[in-house]
């Protein structure tokens, strides 16, 4: 077999680490615990079971694709590297200060998050370039070779470069990064003009310090991992997902780390998006729980939704501002703490409260016996009976229901008076409700009513809890993948190479110039292609434009796209007319007499799509095998009833399952409600909907 026919997916997530082997048409997976203290072992030793499973060597793999949560976890937990910045005389205190607004505007406590870097960390030089690229204070290099001495003799590990005004004329920054060179050659650096060129230098500086910051962290772990594979004879070419939904090489991955902040969750989207083509579904909410977090996106058109800045770290669940802003290509979703390992307390107003603290792989929820004592969702979830506790992780970890009630009782149940059973209900339920809260949030932040919507569910805990989640929004529809246990890994397969380029350069359409325009985007497509020439040098290249306009004196601007014929001949009234009809849909109405600006252009290259060929949906009522049962707790009774217990595999095309009831298979536990019921699809999807 040739090795470009063997293509491997990972995703290292905060509890598991998920490992994909497609061998021509087929799929071959494992599960196995995340290794914190050195990530690659786990992708080593989930690589030799695929490798193992499938009936080839490691040496046949012709393509490995990987995302991780590293770079997010070193962010939040602050373990990156002794990082300094370089910035403007003026402008030390930008990422402290931050926007100034209060993202609680009530609450009277309100502790705005620390910076990544404390003030004796940040240097300063006399230097000005004004809003139109005009040098007005040059910069001098004996003053630069002095801030240089200094970070040297202070033991800096990584250096961080952003000037004001530097994405309109690079020039000093570019000097700054030589003199760094020259001077230490052995210090990483990054320079704003080329992590994130974009205005605003809030959003502008903190990307830059977050991307230098896990920088020496990121190319270590590419480096062991690059060596541990060539130790089991890989020899492929490794690439990474981006938080864009893309894929690029493992040089660019380590250039600008910061893109990998989303890799996993983006490779979900990517996944869903995928099954929505199958299917031809217009309007999809993707819901991914894993061990850690929860992910929800909306996909419409088989496309999912995409944004320029987000926060990782929020202090405050789901208030924007709260948290640490990076502004790079991404795909919008709204994260929350809350996956199987998410630990339950009793707060000080004797309310449940679940997560963001998460109990990871190590020591993992009370039931993996691993030296855990807190209760987290999976000891809830075992508790009512939606896990079985000798069959979890296809066997290879055995669940304690003793120790989950020990846990439940000692930290939830003991505290309000509750036995075992009805503590893990409600560790359930506000769990549960949190993920609903967020959906319904992030729906109406957007304008959408999520009744009309599909929910497809992955992720090793989420089809344990999205027909109850289901109930919640009103959703009649729930589509549950084969593979949904490791559909992030997958993801990874289906995503195209891909790099937006953006930058910010400032025009009003009352002074469009057209030429001017051309060349910018032909700049940004050459760009954007050459960063995936790096990954693939044959394939075609297609490319999507994009602009960021608004109204003159408005404070953001929405994002308009552009045919490549309306971007290569630009013409004023056309880009009106495209801004008028986007604005229109979003808030109903345009405003008459006011002029248009454009902030930022965007331009992003990308191989074709994979063709999705669309499946004919079966609704026949053939009963499946209905042998086995257990006890089930029902979140919309609450009480306990005997669900049907139906082995996944065993369902053929177009047979029911009628809720409640439990589809088992070995990397993830599919919960049917009684409200509903279960229908497997010519493709292997298990198709949730409601009775009658």
């Amino acid at each position: 077999m040739k090795a470009a026919t063997v293509r491997l997916g990972v995703d290292i997530g905060g509890t598991f680490t998920d490992v994909v082997l497609e061998k021509g048409g087929a799929q071959f997976s494992t599960k196995v615990l995340t290794t914190y203290a050195a990530p690659e072992n786990a992708i080593i030793d989930g690589m030799a079971q695929v490798c193992a499973k499938a009936g080839v060597s490691p040496g046949q793999i012709g393509q490995i694709i990987h995302g991780t949560t590293l770079a997010t976890n070193a962010l939040i937990e602050r373990r990156g590297a002794k990082t300094a910045l370089i910035t403007t005389e003026g402008f030390r205190d930008v990422i402290e200060m931050r926007t100034e607004s209060r993202f609680e505007q009530y609450d009277l406590n309100l502790v705005l998050p620390e910076p990544l870097l404390a003030r004796q960390m940040r240097f300063t030089l006399r230097e000005r370039v004004n809003a139109k690229g005009e040098v007005m204070i040059a910069l001098d290099r004996a003053e630069v070779e002095a801030v240089v001495a200094q970070i040297a003799e202070a033991g800096f590990e990584s250096v961080a470069v952003g000037l004001i005004h530097s994405y309109l004329n690079p020039a000093h920054e570019r000097m700054i990064r030589d003199v760094l060179a020259e001077k230490l050659p052995d210090v990483a650096v990054s320079i704003s003009a080329e992590v994130s060129p974009q205005m605003r230098e809030y959003e502008r500086f903190n990307t830059v310090v977050a991307n230098a910051y896990i920088k020496p962290l990121m190319a270590s772990y590419l480096g062991r991992l690059e060596g541990r594979l060539k130790d089991e004879g890989v020899d492929c070419r490794i690439f990474l997902m981006h938080s864009g939904g893309g894929i690029i090489s493992i040089q660019n991955a380590a250039d600008f780390p910061v893109r990998l902040v989303e890799s996993g969750p983006a490779g979900g989207a990517v996944f869903a998006a995928h099954i929505a083509g199958r299917y031809g579904l217009d309007k999809v909410l993707s819901f991914d729980m894993g061990g850690t977090t929860a992910k929800i996106c909306l996909i419409k058109n088989q496309t999912p939704k995409t944004s320029r800045v987000f926060e990782v770290a929020r202090t405050y669940r789901f208030k924007k501002g709260s948290g640490m802003p990076i502004s790079i290509p991404v795909i919008d979703m709204v994260e929350i703490g809350a996956g199987g390992g998410s630990l339950a307390h009793v707060d000080s107003m004797r309310q449940i409260r679940v997560g963001p603290e998460s109990a990871g792989s190590e020591p993992g929820p009370a039931c993996y016996g691993r030296g855990g004592d807190r209760p987290a969702v999976t000891d809830a979830d075992l508790v009512l009976g939606k896990l079985d506790g000798d069959n979890f992780a296809g066997g290879s970890i055995t669940l304690h229901p003793a120790a989950s009630k020990a846990a439940l009782g000692a930290h939830v149940g003991d505290v309000l008076g509750m036995e075992a059973v009805e503590a893990a209900f409600g560790v359930a339920e506000v769990v549960d409700e949190n993920m609903a809260n967020a959906a319904r949030v992030h729906a109406v932040e957007n304008g959408e009513d999520l009744s009309d919507y599909t929910m497809i569910a992955f992720g090793g805990a989420a089809p344990l809890h999205a027909g109850r989640l289901c109930e919640k929004l009103g959703v009649r529809r729930l589509i549950v993948p084969p593979g949904a246990g490791v559909g992030s890994a997958i993801g990874f397969l289906r995503a195209p190479f891909s790099f937006e380029a953006n930058r910010s350069v400032y025009m009003k359409l009352s002074n469009f110039d057209g030429s001017r325009i051309k060349d910018l985007l032909t700049e940004l497509r050459d760009e954007a292609t050459g960063f995936v020439r790096t990954c693939d040098a044959v394939s075609p290249i297609l490319a999507e434009f994009k602009v960021y306009m608004r109204y003159s004196g408005q404070g953001w601007e929405i994002p308009i796209t552009l045919t490549e014929r309306q971007a290569m001949n630009p013409d004023g009234a056309t880009f009106l007319a495209r801004f008028e009809e986007d604005y229109t849909k979003l808030f109903g109405r345009t405003v008459a007499g006011m002029d248009v600006e454009i902030t930022v252009w965007s331009v992003n290259a990308t191989t074709p799509p994979e063709t999705v060929a669309r499946i004919d949906v079966t609704d026949d009522a053939a009963a499946a095998d209905l042998t086995g049962a257990r006890q089930v707790f029902d979140a919309a009774t609450g009480a306990f009833v005997t669900a049907h217990v139906v082995e996944r595999a065993g369902l053929a095309a177009g047979q029911r399952v009628p809720g409640p009831a439990v589809l088992v298979e070995a990397e993830t536990t599919i919960i049917v409600p009684a409200s509903r019921d279960a229908i497997c699809q010519p493709d292997g999807c298990i198709d949730i909907v409601l009775k009658g």
